[in-house]
């Protein structure tokens, strides 16, 4: 149990370490949007060769089906509000309007956080060993978002103090997610479990799509579609191991 939760803390912890390096340094856009490209390949891998297919495997395909789509419905709906409140800007460097609200930027980032989280709790009990491709996935894609985030809301004032402790309260939040997937989906059934499995995958794709893929396009420039490549060929290498 307490294993799920340090992966789960571990995961999560890139967002504190992205949020440190935007307070403390100026890292050019480009290098952020390489970063994020190379995540957006590892994710599509972790959702492709370890969610969907072990949710196939284990549940079925109608099951993994209404998971996945069901996923990525609840994603693109959370990320429609959010986006009507000014959170769509978590992601962005740039200089943006500064109308937006911060507690819409928490609130997305934690969106993001917590149920890549709750997976990488389920994977222990899946596999009996941490999905390492996951965690990978996870601690990539979240550095940007913490780098991102904090750049943006440290322009419109917030303090240091303030947004340290926003990042170490999904830190815990991430930790605490991971802890839960392992203790309360003990005795769940393999079903419910792949439902699980996919509605995260779902949730990631549409997250990629929606988010990654065109932020990281426009700061990285053409490259990236090379280096998200990378990425995906990265997580099938780490999904043999």
């Amino acid at each position: 149990m307490l294993q799920a939760g340090l992966w789960g803390a571990f995961a999560g912890s890139s967002i504190l370490i992205g949020a440190l390096i935007g307070l403390l340094t100026d890292l050019p856009k480009k290098i952020t949007g390489l970063i994020m490209s190379f995540g957006t390949g590892v994710l599509i891998g972790a959702a492709s060769f370890e969610l969907l297919f072990e949710a196939v495997k284990e549940g079925g395909l109608m099951a993994t089906s209404v998971g996945f789509i069901s996923g990525a419905s609840v994603f693109t709906i959370s990320e429609a509000i959010i986006t009507k409140r000014g959170g769509n800007e978590r992601k962005r460097t740039k200089k943006r309007n500064t109308n937006h609200s911060g507690l819409s930027i928490f609130i997305g980032t934690i969106i993001d956080a917590i149920p890549e989280s709750v997976i990488i709790g389920v994977s222990l009990l899946e596999q009996g060993s941490v999905s390492y491709l996951m965690v990978i996935a996870v601690f990539i894609s979240n550095f940007p978002e913490g780098l991102s985030s904090t750049v943006g809301l440290k322009k419109d004032g917030y303090s240091k103090k303030l947004l340290i402790s926003m990042w170490l309260i999904v830190v815990f939040l991430a930790a605490f997610s991971s802890l839960l997937g392992y203790s309360l989906l003990q005795n769940t059934s393999t079903a419910i479990l792949s439902f699980i499995s996919a509605f995260a995958a779902g949730g990631i794709m549409a997250m990629v799509a929606s988010t990654m893929m065109p932020e990281a396009f426009e700061e990285g420039g053409a490259i990236v579609g090379l280096i998200a490549s990378l990425g995906l060929l990265c997580s099938l290498f780490l999904s043999q191991l």
